[in-house]
């Protein structure tokens, strides 16, 4: 079973968007991450998408997902058909650039009515169908919410739809409070995509934010056992790479890429 090792745009956030495609390819990823914002913010400066399909084919690389839609769990009214609006532009940028999904993030906070957020899914799910592009659900370990395993499977379960899939990530597990475990009660071809990332001894786990993942390795995380639970599973989907750290910001993004592509290879030996 061959993974297909990724890198979220995010870990080397510095670089220029084409930079990232170049970095990414040259150290041996074989998949991009890419987010709404940042197609948006070159797409303003005078780039296009199809510039960037340019340099993602220049340099054999294809797009892993889109991040992300927001807003459309906890929205009512006319904010509701707003965030829908927004979430039909950004799955059609992420159909442009050939992403085979985008990420359906869920809010901060309490999430009243799991039922119709799963019915909310739903519509995301069709729209996308229409569109090209599948929304995957994602849980966050630091929201009061959706923050694990179980409840972003809950809403897949019961959005009325068979196409549903789950975003998971190791430090969203780890910072939830969820057991690692509870990945293999998913079954393999549920899953869009694995973010792949570890979280220190310190601070605690209840303190934790997204700048405190560490490279693979570096951390406390049982990630061997994480991959050795993926394979078990028959999983041969994209594992990714995953960081927000800012320590990793300073240093040259070629570096950076380089240093993660090596520990991704030692986790997956």
């Amino acid at each position: 079973m061959d993974l297909t090792i990724a890198i979220n745009a995010s870990t080397i956030k510095p670089a220029p968007l084409l930079d990232k495609i170049k970095i990414a390819a040259d150290v041996g990823f074989q998949a991009i991450e890419l987010w709404n914002d940042e197609l948006g913010e070159f797409e303003r400066k005078g780039g296009s998408l199809d510039k960037v399909v340019q340099e993602l084919e220049r340099n054999g690389l294809k797009v892993a997902s889109v991040i992300a839609l927001h807003g459309w769990i906890d929205s009512q009214g006319e904010e509701y058909k707003k965030a829908l609006q927004e979430a039909k532009r950004r799955m059609e940028q992420a159909a442009a650039v050939g992403s085979p999904f985008i990420i359906a993030s869920p809010p901060r906070g309490e999430v009243d009515d799991m039922d119709e957020a799963a019915r909310r899914y739903g519509e995301l799910l069709e729209m996308g169908e229409r569109i090209g592009v599948k929304p995957a659900m994602e849980f966050l370990g630091f929201v009061r919410g959706i923050y694990r395993i179980q409840h972003a499977w809950y809403i897949i379960q019961h959005a009325g739809r068979p196409d549903g899939t789950i975003v998971m990530d190791t430090f969203h597990i780890f910072r939830g409070g969820g057991d690692f475990k509870d990945i293999e009660t998913t079954p393999a071809d549920k899953i869009a995509i694995f973010h792949f990332n570890d979280a220190p001894s310190s601070p605690e786990r209840e303190k934790q934010t997204d700048a405190d993942r560490v490279f693979p390795g570096d951390g406390i995380l049982p990630l061997k056992e994480v991959v050795r639970s993926l394979r078990r599973m028959g999983y041969s989907g994209i594992i990714s790479l995953e960081l927000f750290n800012p320590e990793y910001w300073q240093m040259p993004p070629e570096e950076v890429a380089e240093i993660g592509m090596r520990k991704m290879r030692e986790i997956l030996e």
